[in-house]
């Protein structure tokens, strides 16, 4: 029987922890440790709640220790591992009360995922000033929005996150104010054309958007609380800031030691595997298979880290599985607009080398003589002008075509050119769709 030790136990490392309970019942000493008090948080809800689209949060753990415990698993919450000794292969830490933790193992996992970013200005410790990522964090942007003098919410950075975070405050009845640097929200998803409409829908629903905005300081008139922010532009009065400026991989325990990627995350093989043998990352701390570049990338979705979990638990039991790669999945709907992508944006597409270029097309879903909602759809497919190989997908509408996106995703995995597409076989009912649907047509009408 070998020991597996798994340091993080969120989505990477619950997934991995049931691989291995699962598929190896009692084959394999399990050692779990986290730092949290909570696992499996589902951090997508976390906008939904504040914003009241949901009514509770308890449906947002999938799992937890006691779960875990029962299939066999030794866990230890509230417990920061402080060093890893490679050599003697032991993890070291600190349980919850304060007695030391060393676990030795023959296989070790880390799932150590990733940290919100911090920005160096001056106030970011003030109180009133959030950030979301833990549960406890998006608990705490809850409690303030329950207080009525907190009017006027700033939400620093425009990514997915903070586009949703400052719809959930505006649907609080609070004054939401979205600051982002570059010109756009999504900026990294999406291209102008997409983009543009979210803005739209943001503005149109009231939240006032500052692009092209640095912040520069957060300020106090009392010393305490957060009373206004300073951006290159000027100074806005606001009850309370959210960061969301994105997220960094945690490789504290092993910086100096693994391999790392360009942004810091461990750099792993198709099967997990880091620069050590016998030690695996998964997650957001580590790196993934980008099948759009065909290089490993820093892709951090919950999706992702589960799939990550898969392959490492296998793997820790002998069972050698490799990662298919990943295209980098996403969706969002802010105010029933929704949009999807996957693979490349154009500017992306570019800078990765290709000769990229694009075809556009928007139609309605099904014949206007069909009853019902009929929603406009907009796609766009990115491909390379040389290979013909779709790159990149992007898809908007008020309709829910997301099913689309997941062909696309299969679509660049499979290497799939854009002169294939017009003769996929995509059925036709009214009820449905159109026979020379807007997939169709899209690759009938690129050049």
């Amino acid at each position: 029987m070998s020991k597996i030790v798994v340091v993080g136990v969120n989505h990477a490392g619950t997934s991995a922890a049931n691989t291995i309970l699962d598929n190896y019942p009692g084959q394999h000493e399990v050692v779990l440790i986290d730092r949290n008090d909570n696992i499996s948080y589902l951090g997508c809800g976390t906008a939904l709640y504040i914003g009241r689209q949901i009514p509770e949060t308890k449906d947002l753990f999938y799992s937890s220790s006691k779960t875990l415990e029962d299939k066999g698993a030794k866990v230890f919450m509230q417990t920061t591992v402080e060093e890893i000794d490679f050599d003697k292969k032991i993890v070291k830490g600190k349980k919850k009360d304060g007695t030391a933790l060393a676990e030795s193992y023959d296989k070790l996992i880390l799932a150590t995922g990733s940290k919100a970013i911090r920005p160096n200005i001056p106030g970011v410790d003030l109180k009133g000033v959030h950030y979301v990522k833990l549960f406890q964090e998006g608990m705490a942007i809850d409690e303030d929005l329950k207080d009525p003098d907190v009017r006027t919410v700033a939400t620093i950075g425009a990514g997915y996150i903070g586009v949703e975070i400052a719809e959930a405050a505006k649907l609080r009845g609070r004054n939401s104010l979205l600051f982002e640097m570059a010109d756009t929200c999504l900026p990294g998803y999406f291209d102008k054309e997409f983009t543009q409409d979210m803005n739209r829908v943001l503005s149109d629903h009231g939240i006032e958007l500052h692009y092209g905005e640095r912040v520069l300081e957060i300020k106090s008139s009392n010393g305490k609380r957060v009373t206004s922010i300073v951006t290159d532009k000027r100074e806005y009065s606001v009850d309370a800031v959210i960061m969301s400026i994105g997220f960094l991989p945690q490789n504290d325990v092993a910086k100096g030691k693994l391999t790392l990627h360009t942004n810091g995350a461990f750099l792993v093989k198709t099967n997990q595997e880091t620069s050590i043998p016998g030690v695996y990352a998964i997650g957001d701390c580590a790196t993934i298979l980008n099948n759009a570049t065909g290089k490993q990338d820093y892709i951090a979705l919950a999706t992702n880290a589960v799939r990550s979990g898969i392959i490492a638990g296998h793997n820790v039991c002998g069972t050698k599985i490799e990662s298919t790669g990943v295209q980098g999945s996403n969706g969002i709907q802010i105010c029933n607009f929704k949009m999807w992508s996957t693979g490349l944006c154009l500017e992306k597409a570019k800078a990765a080398g290709f000769d990229a270029t694009y075809v556009d097309y928007k139609d309605s879903q099904r014949f206007s003589f069909m009853s019902g909602p009929n929603e406009e759809v907009h796609l766009r497919i990115i491909y390379d002008a040389k290979s013909r190989r779709i790159v990149g997908t992007q898809m908007a509408s008020y309709r829910d075509v997301s099913m689309g996106i997941h062909m696309f995703s299969l679509a660049i995995a499979k290497g799939m050119t854009i002169n294939e597409l017009p003769l996929l076989d995509i059925f036709f009912m009214p009820h449905f769709n159109k026979p020379f649907n807007y997939i169709t047509m899209a690759g009938l009408t690129a050049k």
